[in-house]
């Protein structure tokens, strides 16, 4: 942040010849030829900042316009941005920090750089005392990334050069803005294809915030470098010979591990520096001509292995199928004379810039507004996540992070297409990515020609044919089966327009019913009725009409007065002990309740699959470290949870789910008949509007056992139907199963 101005002890004119030195310096960073408009352009910008920050220091003492100077370079020289980038960096802080205003910026550079430094601005700032507020300032952040990536990749120059100079702040301070740069501006980097920057942003995050460690390592890796030098020189001697006698052009480089990417390994794999034995990757790049390159990779393969071994199991072809990011090169791990594996790198110089400077580098090829229209493949997956307006911060940080975090797999159609998804994804997850109307009425999939569920997980090099049919919806369920943001987004997207369709044909009968009683279609009217049937709200009130749970018509006229209906609010039922008892006593407390539906933001949960609860079971919370898992009072772990682990039990009801199905069992057994199964099938299908998932009868001497999974929305749905099952005279029990 800016300090006030304190010119006692400074030398004045030695600064300003520091700072024209540090601009000349940016200038000589610009990429590709500079021409006199983007000159012109880049001294304006300058000017324009170093008069409006005349009086900030930044808490080294330092003048502030040293920072915006510092921000540009990085830009011009390690992201290799344009000049549209240049002048919105040197000016990132003015309209914050200044009385500059973003409409003088867009009077004096235009639209496009305001529009970016709109997007700074919205961004800086961020606090991270909690973990709601983390998720909500990390989606802001993605909203501004998903209009112009310039803006992400100005604000991690700008991070950058923060973390370089963190020496300045307080203790508290370094590990705050440390843990902010692992948590997002480094796998943002990262997922950028900005392998450098990355790497230097996780470095100096460790050492912010475990200094020991980083020295440590640092050390030791000093201290080996010339034993390493040697065995590197050794290594390539053969390798350099057979590649000059090839007449390759060519460079071979032994690139050291980074320090946070070795501490990583020793936590991971729980070994001492001594036992990673990868500290360093030899990498060989040949300037190749553009049609040439993948030949030239794989020929430089073939003359490594002709030395040295290759591990099968560590050949890594990102030349064939480069990573999301943009990456391409070529890894194996060989065995060396010593009897060390050494990991060798083979890309070419185009493969390198981008490897080094990730997708940015191709402004070096292409114009940058050519760029930003590149980069759209991987901002509509990040439009996609945001369109979802139900998506609360934390659910989209997961989301995020996985979607746009996690190594991909490549799945192919039967036509040979391919499709890049996250890994863990399932046969449903490539349905939706297909199209979000196969998603919907998806069923299964073949995958390599053989029949397989919907939630199977797909591995990589897999082909997939997804099978529909146009009866098949989405079902709550399928929220368990998919990973990616997509179809996620897309199955709730169509859970609630199953409730609102259906909310629909019940306001009809509402409006019906109320002119046949003779009372105003009105709100005062509507709310009696919701509080007398206990609805949550009148769409909760017209869905319940419409599956069957009120009935108007069977009810007797109730009175109207001036147009207005006259009922009792409902009274809910008192005869069996409600759950909140029951938990206060376990817990000796009047806590609060933890409530489980649609409008639950801020806790993450799951119905837990040894008693399969469904609403309208008493259930409660049991507090684990994946978050809290619903049990039913009668699950059979209940006894055992609630004797030994007290204070991690959390009172809960439910709300605002009767829009959805849940999977529930029931078995029967009874005497054997003709056409009972046809019959018992019809009651559940017809009679109740039921989905099955699967039925199975065995029949022994004239007694049958049956077995149904079926969707139900409740515990209320699914006892009208147990009911409606024990009324056929040759079945003679029925009852509830778990699975």
């Amino acid at each position: 942040m800016a300090q006030p101005v304190d010119t006692g002890t400074i030398d004045l004119e030695e600064e300003k010849e520091q700072i024209l030195r540090r601009y000349r310096g940016l200038l000589r960073s610009m990429q590709g030829e500079r021409t006199p408009e983007n000159t012109r352009l880049i001294r304006k910008a300058f000017n324009i900042a170093l008069e409006a920050h005349k009086d900030q220091r930044r808490k080294s003492g330092e003048p502030y316009i040293y920072h915006p100077i510092a921000v540009a370079r990085i830009c011009a020289e390690e992201i290799g941005l344009g000049v549209t980038s240049l002048v919105a960096a040197l000016l990132h802080d003015t309209v914050e920090d200044t009385d500059l205003t973003l409409e003088d910026v867009r009077d004096l550079f235009g639209d496009t750089v305001a529009t970016i430094i709109d997007g700074l601005t919205k961004i800086s700032g961020v606090n991270w005392h909690t973990d709601s507020m983390q998720a909500e300032n990390f989606r802001k952040i993605l909203l501004t990334l998903a209009q112009d990536v310039r803006v992400i990749l100005i604000k991690l120059a700008d991070r950058l050069h923060n973390m370089r100079t963190l020496e300045s702040m307080s203790r508290e301070k370094q590990l705050k803005i440390a843990s902010e740069t692992l948590f997002l501006y480094a796998p943002l980097a990262h997922r950028l294809g900005l392998y450098s920057i990355k790497s230097e942003l996780e470095d100096l995050s460790l050492r912010a915030k475990e200094p020991e460690v980083y020295h440590d390592i640092e050390h030791r890796l000093k201290k080996g470098e010339s034993v390493r030098k040697r065995f590197i020189s050794r290594f390539i001697l053969p390798i350099r010979q057979a590649l000059e006698k090839e007449n390759f052009d060519f460079e071979i480089k032994g690139r050291p591990k980074s320090i946070y990417s070795i501490w990583q390994k020793m936590q991971t794999k729980h070994v001492t520096f001594e036992e990673v034995y990868d500290l360093f990757a030899i990498r060989i790049i040949v300037d190749s001509k553009p049609e040439l390159e993948k030949a030239d990779c794989w020929k430089v393969y073939s003359i490594v292995t002709d030395f040295y071994q290759p591990s099968p199991d560590r050949l890594r072809d990102w030349i064939s199928m480069p990573k999301a990011n943009g990456y391409e090169s070529l890894h194996t791990t060989v065995m060396s004379p010593g009897g060390k594996w050494v990991e060798v790198q083979i890309r070419s110089r185009r493969m390198d810039q981008v490897a080094e400077m990730g997708l940015a580098a191709h402004y070096r090829y292409k114009g940058e507004e050519e760029h930003v229209q590149a980069m759209d493949g991987m901002l509509n997956k990040i439009r996609e996540m945001l369109s979802d307006p139900g998506t609360n911060a934390l659910d989209f940080v997961q989301d995020f992070k996985f979607n746009l975090f996690t190594d991909v797999i490549m799945a192919f159609t039967p036509k040979g297409e391919m499709r890049s998804l996250p890994m863990g994804s399932t046969a449903l997850d490539f349905a939706f990515d297909i199209h979000s109307q196969i998603g919907r009425h998806c069923i299964g999939a073949k995958v390599n020609h053989k029949l397989v569920a919907m939630s199977h997980v797909l591995r990589n090099g897999d082909q997939v044919e997804v099978i529909t049919s146009r009866k098949q919806q989405p079902k709550e369920e399928w929220l368990n089966y998919v990973v990616t943001a997509r179809a996620r987004h897309k199955i709730k997207q169509a859970l609630r327009e199953q409730k609102r369709k259906l909310a629909s044909v019940g306001r009809e009968t509402v409006h019906r019913m109320l002119r046949t009683w003779g009372a105003k279609m009105n709100e005062a009217n509507i709310n009696t009725l919701v509080e007398h049937f206990l609805a949550t709200s009148p769409t909760d009130l017209y869905w319940k009409i419409a599956r069957g749970r009120h009935d108007l018509q069977a009810m007797p006229q109730p009175p109207v007065k001036n147009g207005r209906l006259i009922l009792p609010k409902g009274v809910r039922a008192t005869d069996e002990r409600p759950l909140e008892e029951i938990v206060s006593e376990i817990r000796g407390s009047k806590g609060g309740t933890f409530t489980i539906g649609d409008d639950v933001q801020s806790m993450n949960y799951q119905l837990s699959p040894c008693c399969h609860p469904i609403p309208g079971d008493d259930v409660f919370g049991f507090i684990t470290p994946e978050g809290i898992r619903i049990h039913r009072v009668n699950c059979p772990n209940a006894v055992q949870l609630m004797s030994n682990f007290a204070m991690r039990i959390v009172k809960a009801r439910w709300t605002g789910k009767d829009s959805v199905e849940f999977l529930a069992g029931i078995q029967f057994s009874g005497i054997d008949a003709v056409g009972l199964v046809n019959r018992i099938t019809t009651i559940i299908s017809q009679e109740n509007n039921v989905n099955m998932r699967s039925i199975s009868f065995e029949s022994k001497d004239g007694i049958f056992e049956g077995k149904v999974m079926a969707y139900v929305h409740d515990a209320e749905h699914l006892h009208a139907l147990v009911e409606k099952l024990r009324g056929v005279p040759e079945v003679k029990r029925v009852e509830r199963v778990d699975h």
